[in-house]
């Protein structure tokens, strides 16, 4: 009552000519008002016996003690206001021989004094209605929702921006936008016979979604790369003969292989895995200029050249076995090897027309040959070799290989530019604008590429319609923007999307807080997988527990996790899944995820099969079904990244993993010290230092988020920017982009990361040939103030830093 009347009255103070002093100013008014308040007398003074030098003064005293306010009101005359140190009593004597008081005036006319107790009463009835308007108003201010992360206790709170959605009816709106039905047009628009890279079908696909997202309201534009790749040969043919058989010419190839050609003797080492050649080291077989005939799955093409040239191998063949893949002897497979993504032509930097760099290459590009060959054409060689018979882990039906069993292969891949395009709409947020997540899909095949790029496709467009049309005609406001990237030349080693990623390093690190990679998302039905930064667990999670199952039995995580997240959902990520360089590369959290069959890759994957028939094999006809809820899935994660007010993103995930790292160094130095193959002064005590402050400032930071009031807009944006550096700092600064683009200590690949660490420890253990301790010593030291570095950023103002190293 008493604060719904003084604002009223301040209020009127404000309007009304009148002129408030309040004894302990909780509102004061400047001297730009007295202006206005010396008109306001002449005002006033008609109200009471039409006098025109007299006016009222209101006294507003406000206990700051929380007691009630008081309101005293006194009469003076205009000359109150002309003597400075005077009280009111001498100014009305000062005048009471020129004229009579006011006082005076009201005491000999018992009519004015009714007309002033009405008028007063008048007064107060206004205010207090004003004071009632001003607090109900306040009453009914929109709220936004606050963030509901795991470690941050939930509670609405208001901040005066944007009035934003609660999350319910943000659910509701996105379920009520996507239907199964709705994915079937949409299939039929994006599905191409002929589309890849740099091609006038590709191209048109790009056009096609280029108008979808203009079609949607969106701010649209698209970005030109000038990229080099590499295609099979346009006259002639790459080419091998096993013994003295006749020439076989395979149609597929991969990208990237070195040219040449090669006669050596062939081994079967089956996946090439470091494992399976290290089995084959323990049998005491020569792996020297050898031919590697290697099975397809398990790790990427990529990883099985690099692993066979790491062994002093001249050339690598590989094929789809039948127990794994039985899509036909005759099916022709198609990728790359290049250990890394982009264009290996311009490694750590765009490929723009434009730009004018000396002739470099990536350190990832194999010098060894490599070519895929058929299941028929792998058979025909397995059945003639001869030598030790293979592991029965490997299933010890076929012989290895001997030096008898002579081969020549034969590269001759051509080198071509090409121009590609990316292709974004964004809805830009209400709130921080500037601070994005990019949800991408891959528009490029080598065929038909149903599950490769057409699913992804029509998921994109889909949940771009259906969150633009939440936001022009349902009332949605998201605080941070959304950026929708149609990628070109996927196939070749994620290029478009790596491409951006380098032209516009400096600003995406700072600026992009998630990345949502819709390749793949169905491939199967029976298994569900996520791929993703730690710090997005725990929104996955929960995530997986608000969308419901393609057949409404439960949710995805009752159908999928059954009871066991990271271990019937979670799985490590390939080099060869395009989200893998927004994370390792970038320093961007990072989720790939899609619905999959139990243990086995999907079959058609880089080849031509990949139809709309074989996945609805694949899939028993769920493929719009299944799109629907993978939408949603991406959906949910990209609306809860824009709506609350702090990133939901759990930076005390990261503790729990370097700690257990540090935990497996310390066991590793523990043990090999007692041997004296390390110097004494080395010691483990500084990274569990860093180790200790990373966890503290994790915690700090939790601390902070649960005091602080986000009411204030500046705080969390100071708050999401500390989470946001986290991913961004485990990005190792003591090495080059070109010679190690995976720089990320965890999650990377290279000799900077924690793995690799542990892998050296291991060759010393072992007595390996290829160990060096002083290199030991220098990644030990450097990955010690990776994590310290990440710990000190993580703790926000410099005065903060805990550090103990």
């Amino acid at each position: 009552m008493e604060s719904v009347l003084d604002t009223g009255l301040l209020c009127l103070g404000t309007v009304l000519p009148f002129k408030c002093a309040a004894k302990e100013t909780p509102w004061m008014f400047g001297q730009e008002n007295e202006a206005a308040m010396d008109q306001a007398r002449s005002t006033i003074s008609k109200i009471f016996n039409g006098e025109p030098h007299s006016y009222t003064r209101f006294n507003l005293t406000q206990n700051m003690e929380g007691d009630n306010s008081q309101v005293e009101m006194k009469l003076s005359s205009d000359m109150d206001e002309e003597v400075g140190g005077n009280g009111v009593g001498e100014h009305l004597n000062h005048n009471s021989n020129n004229k009579p008081s006011l006082a005076q005036k009201l005491g000999r006319k018992p009519k004015n004094l009714c007309f002033m107790a009405a008028t007063t009463l008048l007064i107060f009835i206004i205010g207090y209605l004003i004071g009632y308007l001003v607090h109900r108003k306040k009453d009914m201010a929109p709220i936004c929702e606050a963030s509901q992360d795991p470690i941050i206790e939930s509670v609405v709170y208001e901040t005066g921006a944007a009035p934003l959605m609660d999350w319910d009816d943000v659910k509701k709106l996105l379920a009520q936008k996507l239907t199964a039905a709705k994915f079937e047009p949409v299939f039929s628009e994006f599905s191409s016979v002929n589309h890849r890279a740099g091609s006038p079908g590709d191209e048109s696909l790009a056009n096609k979604v280029l108008n979808k997202f203009k079609e949607y309201g969106m701010k649209t534009w698209t970005d030109e790369h000038f990229v080099k790749v590499q295609d099979p040969p346009a006259s002639g043919s790459n080419r091998f003969a096993f013994k003295n058989g006749r020439d076989e010419r395979p149609e597929g190839f991969l990208s990237y292989s070195a040219n040449g050609t090669v006669k050596s003797t062939v081994l079967y080492a089956f996946y090439g895995q470091e494992s399976d050649f290290k089995l084959l080291r323990e049998k005491s077989i020569n792996l020297t200029d050898r031919v590697m005939l290697v099975r397809a799955g398990k790790i990427t093409f990529a990883e099985k050249v690099a692993n066979a040239a790491k062994m002093g191998a001249s050339a690598v063949l590989i094929y789809q076995d039948r127990s794994d893949y039985s899509i036909g002897d005759s099916t022709q497979l198609y990728g790359h090897v290049h250990m890394g993504s982009g264009d290996p032509y311009t490694p750590g930097f765009p490929s723009f027309n434009h730009t004018q760099f000396p002739p470099v290459q990536s350190s990832g590009l194999p010098k060894i040959l490599a070519q895929t060959i058929t299941a028929r054409m792998a058979i025909n060689i397995r059945n003639q070799l001869g030598g030790q018979s293979e592991p029965s882990e490997w299933g010890g039906r076929y012989k290895l290989g001997d030096e008898s069993d002579v081969i020549t292969v034969e590269v001759n891949n051509v080198l071509t530019e090409k121009k590609i395009n990316n292709v974004f709409g964004v809805i830009q947020g209400f709130v921080d604008a500037d601070r994005y997540v990019v949800i991408g899909a891959q528009r490029d095949a080598w065929g038909a590429g149903f599950a490769a790029s057409t699913v992804g496709t029509s998921v994109l467009a889909e949940l771009a319609r259906s969150i633009s049309d939440m936001v022009k005609n349902d009332g949605f406001k998201p605080r941070r923007s959304i950026v929708f990237a149609s990628w070109s030349a996927g196939e070749y080693g994620s290029v478009g999307a790596t491409e951006w990623l380098e032209g516009y390093l400096s600003s995406l690190s700072m600026k992009a807080f998630s990345y949502i990679n819709l390749d793949g998302v169905v491939t199967g039905q029976t298994g569900f997988k996520v791929s993703a930064s730690p710090l997005m667990h725990s929104l996955i999670e929960g995530t997986m527990k608000e969308v419901n199952s393609p057949g409404k039995a439960g949710t995805l995580y009752s159908q999928y996790a059954k009871g066991n997240f990271e271990l019937n959902v979670l799985e490590p990520f390939k080099l060869d899944n395009a989200a893998y360089p927004f994370l390792a590369f970038s320093g961007i959290p990072s989720v790939s995820f899609g619905f999959t069959s139990d243990n086995s890759d999907y079959p058609y994957s880089g080849t031509t099969l990949d139809t709309r028939e074989n996945l609805n094999v694949a899939t028993g006809k769920q493929v719009p079904q299944l799109a629907e809820t993978a939408t949603r899935f991406a959906g949910h994660m990209a609306l809860r990244l824009v709506h609350d007010h702090l990133l939901r993103l759990d930076v005390m995930k990261y503790n729990n993993i370097i700690r257990s790292k540090v935990s497996q160094i310390n066991g590793k130095v523990f043990s090999i010290r007692g041997r004296e193959l390390l110097p004494k002064a080395l010691t483990v005590k500084w990274l569990i230092l860093a180790s200790g402050s990373y966890s503290r400032s994790a915690r700090q930071l939790v601390e902070d988020v649960q005091n602080s009031d986000l009411e204030d807009i500046e705080m969390c944006r100071i708050l999401n920017d500390r989470i946001m550096t986290v991913e961004r700092n485990f990005l190792s600064p003591y090495v080059s982009p070109r010679e190690s683009p995976y720089r990320h200590i965890l999650l990377g690949s290279g000799p900077h990361t924690l793995n690799a660490l542990l892998n050296h420890l291991e060759d010393l253990r072992t007595d390996q040939p290829n160990t060096d301790v002083n290199l030991f010593r220098n990644q030990f030291a450097l990955a010690t103030w990776t994590v310290q570095g990440c710990a000190n950023s993580l703790a926000g103002n410099i005065w903060s830093l805990d550090n103990e190293i």
